[in-house]
């Protein structure tokens, strides 16, 4: 059966902002500007300036979705109130479902250098929402790195490819959305194409050089998001250029989201009810 190859219907350029204590980033998905349920926000941050990051992002709360931080260069440390620790470095993942509830921090470890990376939240089925909070990290040793016929790589954190006659399936497995999360590498004059599910919200994040995306020769450049739409199948080629990306893909909820800081929920009494357990100090008491 001829697959059909999704093409380019929405572009964002990301904005430059900053969040935690400071830390400058380029928020390119806004949970109060993009519908591309059931993502809700994407940040890049990529600095070595240490007055750009060193102060993190110091204990903050989380409730209803799930954050995914992705490493490139540098390192940070992760503490939550379950007692997680986690050495993030380069290459490394940390998949973080906030669930009922979780209090953590993400601080640099290091004073000077390149820190690089992103985060990515991802929400959760309004059955999920409340259920216990959990916390997985994958060194990136353990992420499936696919080298490319023509040159390049596919970084494969969760859902699968298919590479020849063998199924690689990211380390990321039991979520509701059924996400893939890719970090793709393609060399000069090079296509790749990737299937996908036709129900699949699927967005590409080009962070290094540009990219044709879809069939009709619309340009993708860094710094720069496209969404997808209609078909199941992801086409991507380059110039005279190397290009690095993120392709992401999920299956929408379709259900109502409210989004207010560190909270999503599905209705504004929700939000204030994890406000509420906040300040009173019960967001994190969970119990089965």
């Amino acid at each position: 059966m001829n697959k059909k190859t999704r093409q380019l219907a929405t572009v964002i350029t990301g904005q430059n902002t900053s969040d935690g204590a400071g830390v400058k980033l380029k928020r390119i998905i806004n949970p109060q500007q993009n519908n591309f349920d059931p993502f809700i926000l994407l940040d890049e941050f990529a600095s070595d300036k240490a007055t750009d990051y060193i102060g993190g992002f110091p204990d903050h709360p989380h409730r209803g979705f799930e954050t995914v931080t992705y490493m490139l260069a540098g390192a940070m440390l992760h503490r939550d109130h379950l007692g997680n620790e986690g050495h993030l470095r380069a290459g490394d993942v940390q998949w973080m479902t906030a669930a009922h509830g979780i209090i953590h921090s993400e601080m640099p470890e290091q004073e000077n250098g390149l820190l690089q990376g992103f985060q990515l939240w991802i929400n959760l089925p309004a059955k999920e929402k409340m259920k216990r909070p959990h916390y997985q990290e994958f060194a990136a040793e353990d992420i499936p790195n696919i080298a490319l016929a023509d040159g390049g790589y596919i970084k494969l954190i969760a859902g699968e490819y298919i590479s020849g006659t063998r199924k690689i399936s990211g380390p990321v497995t039991g979520v509701t959305t059924q996400p893939l999360y890719s970090d793709v590498a393609l060399s000069s004059q090079q296509q790749l194409d990737i299937p996908i599910s036709l129900q699949h919200t699927v967005l590409v994040y080009v962070y290094q050089g540009e990219l044709v995306v879809g069939t009709s020769d619309k340009i993708l450049k860094a710094g720069q998001l496209g969404q997808l739409v209609n078909g199941d199948n992801i086409h991507l080629a380059t110039h005279d250029q190397r290009a690095r990306c993120l392709v992401l893909a999920a299956l929408p909820l379709k259900e109502p989201m409210v989004q207010s800081g560190p909270f999503v929920m599905n209705s504004t009494e929700e939000i204030e009810q994890a406000y509420r357990d906040y300040r009173d100090g019960v967001l994190t008491q969970f119990t089965d």
